[in-house]
């Protein structure tokens, strides 16, 4: 058996400014940093074989604070662009109200929550499941397998992509699906990945 926790970085500082952030880097807020020690609080007593984070310094930072807070020992992460959030395209840094004043708020509705219709110049869910699904089954699934545990912090839309495929939701369910910040997810898994349980910690 084998345990997965996934978790979305605490609150960075466009979330507070109600920005689109996509792939801009930015960094976690002081209540940002709060949640991330809340997350390591839940994941106490949990021990992890391999850390994964996105090529963004909030998820870096808050798996760090989550860890170093959970009295993990010391365990080097990987950081892989592939678990990035969703790219925002023409819409990264632009004032969420702003834009839906801008292009109508159906329209900005249809590019955050439809599947496969990207921003300008950016994004669907389809296209980043295509890149963090991939990553997933070449770099994680094998030491799943071998009964390794794992933890990732990610994003909303390249965990929602991870959730889809685990959990074996549609399209319209993983749309639906919330992902608070910094709430970790823990799945139980058997040798062959079966999903044995999931629940919020």
């Amino acid at each position: 058996m084998a345990q997965l926790i996934l978790f979305r970085h605490g609150q960075s500082t466009w979330n507070l400014e109600n920005k689109f952030t996509g792939w801009v880097d930015v960094e976690l807020t002081p209540k940002g940093v709060e949640e991330a020690k809340s997350a390591g609080e839940k994941i106490r007593g949990y021990h992890f074989d391999y850390a994964y984070a996105s090529a963004l310094k909030r998820a870096q930072n808050t798996l760090k604070i989550a860890l170093e807070t959970s009295g993990h020992e010391p365990i080097i992460p990987v950081y892989n662009q592939a678990l990035n959030e969703r790219m925002y395209g023409d819409l990264q840094g632009l004032d969420k109200t702003e834009t839906a004043a801008k292009y109508g708020e159906n329209q900005v509705k249809i590019w955050r929550r439809s599947f496969d219709v990207p921003p300008p110049n950016g994004e669907s869910l389809k296209d980043t499941a295509a890149r963090v699904i991939p990553y997933f089954e070449t770099e994680i699934i094998p030491k799943l397998k071998e009964g390794k545990n794992i933890v990732i912090a990610a994003h909303g839309n390249s965990l929602r992509a991870l959730i889809m495929f685990l959990e074996q939701m549609t399209p319209e369910q993983i749309l639906e699906f919330e992902i608070g910040t910094a709430q970790p997810r823990l799945y139980d898994l058997d040798s062959n990945l079966k999903l044995i349980s999931v629940k919020n910690l």
